[in-house]
């Protein structure tokens, strides 16, 4: 072996992490998704023994289903999460906007996708409306949304009318839940996912050794690949075992995916990502802070009509507690709980998913165990409590070692 043979092995030796900096990394936060996982397993281990339906194909089938709206949402609430603000209202402008598609459905007899297209642009009227007080005005966002939170409910209320509820009957609409494809289909839809996983790992480590930086480790590369792998075929068969692949997972992925991608791959994201870590420092840089304000409460209230949707197709209806009850709590409660930071500038979309399962899991298995919503809302509550502390130490942690 040449001098300059053993100089790269030992410098790639001084890359590799020790077990002490990988712990160090998942306290501080930067691991945060291996906190999560971890987690899962440990809460499917619990309610297992408790009940053996928990793992079961139907009912992880029901737990993606459940997901679905609270993950929707969660992709708008990170954004906000990722400016360190906050926004109240996502639970009530989800409400109002399915309240908005069902009416114009049933009672005007609108075109299904008009009828959502109407939806979501009222989500989007409503976040942007509100970013825009906000960063016009500099209102506290909470104190924003707060208002709003009350305005649109009473919104929700005078769109439903009298009726209070509403029936959704048509398959167009309905279909957004309630379609679940073939196997074959599924088995397709698994060789696109990891086929383009696989690719995009390629890529970004041909890029990386273009740029001559230190991070080419390729086995963690190819242990990356086969555990997705492992992931998506593992539930693939499960929900092909069940009913097959909802129409509604590919759905939620796919946003999770294109969300994450122009949150981590375009200037935009960048610059929420730096608005978010420090405003003033980014205006300096050039930055039109108060339109990525703005932007980022659109991108909140659009994703909560959405969500609205998805809900409404769900359950066939939509009534007066469309967007309430612990919607709001759980929306906001997964980002935080699976690693994105309160205090903003850190974060993933895909927190938006690992969040969900988590509030999901837990809620899905105390209602198999038949426990009260008393003790349901207390768990999920402690849960919340228990992430925001994390994240605090693991800020705590990161300042004390001179991190950001």
């Amino acid at each position: 072996m040449s001098a300059t043979e053993a100089a790269t092995a030992e410098e790639a030796n001084e890359r590799r992490p020790t077990t002490g900096e990988t712990v160090r990394r998942i306290v501080q936060g930067d691991l945060s998704s291996v906190r999560v996982v971890l987690g899962l397993i440990v809460i499917a281990v619990i309610f297992q023994v408790q009940e053996d339906r928990f793992l079961s194909a139907e009912n992880l089938t029901n737990l993606m289903l459940q997901i679905t709206t609270i993950g929707l949402i969660s992709v708008g609430v990170v954004y906000v999460l990722l400016l360190g603000e906050i926004d109240l209202s996502v639970g009530a402008v989800s409400g109002l906007s399915a309240a908005v598609m069902a009416v114009l459905s049933v009672k005007h007899g609108w075109n299904a996708y008009l009828a959502i297209a109407a939806a979501v642009a009222v989500g989007a009227a409503i976040g942007c409306l509100q970013g825009s007080l906000f960063s016009r005005f500099a209102v506290p966002s909470f104190v924003v949304t707060l208002a709003g939170l009350l305005a649109w409910e009473g919104a929700l209320l005078q769109v439903l009318g009298k009726t209070g509820s509403l029936n959704i009957t048509d398959p167009k609409i309905t279909g957004l839940a309630n379609i679940f494809y073939s196997d074959t289909v599924g088995w397709i839809f698994a060789a696109v996912i990891i086929g383009v996983y696989g690719a995009a790992l390629a890529v970004g480590y041909r890029r990386r050794v273009a740029a001559g930086l230190g991070d080419t480790n390729l086995i963690s590369m190819i242990v990356r690949f086969v555990l997705l792998a492992a992931i998506v075929i593992a539930a693939v068969a499960i929900l092909n075992s069940d009913r097959g692949v909802p129409l509604a997972v590919m759905i939620l992925l796919a946003f999770v995916v294109g969300m994450e991608y122009v949150a981590k791959q375009t200037s935009f994201g960048r610059h929420v990502f730096a608005v978010g870590g420090n405003a003033e420092a980014a205006r300096r840089a050039g930055i039109h802070v108060n339109r990525v304000r703005v932007a980022v409460f659109t991108i909140a209230g659009t994703m909560a009509a959405i969500g609205g949707v998805m809900a409404a197709s769900r359950l066939f209806a939509v009534n007066q507690n469309s967007g309430g009850n612990e919607l709001l709590l759980l929306a906001i409660a997964g980002p935080v709980i699976a690693g994105t930071s309160l205090f903003g500038g850190r974060g993933s979309v895909w927190t938006a998913l690992l969040g969900a399962l988590v509030i999901g899991s837990i809620s899905n298995g105390m209602d198999l165990l038949s426990l009260s919503s008393a003790v349901k809302l207390m768990v999920t509550g402690g849960v919340l409590l228990l992430a925001v502390l994390v994240d605090a130490v693991a800020r705590q942690q990161r300042q004390t070692s001179g991190r950001v």
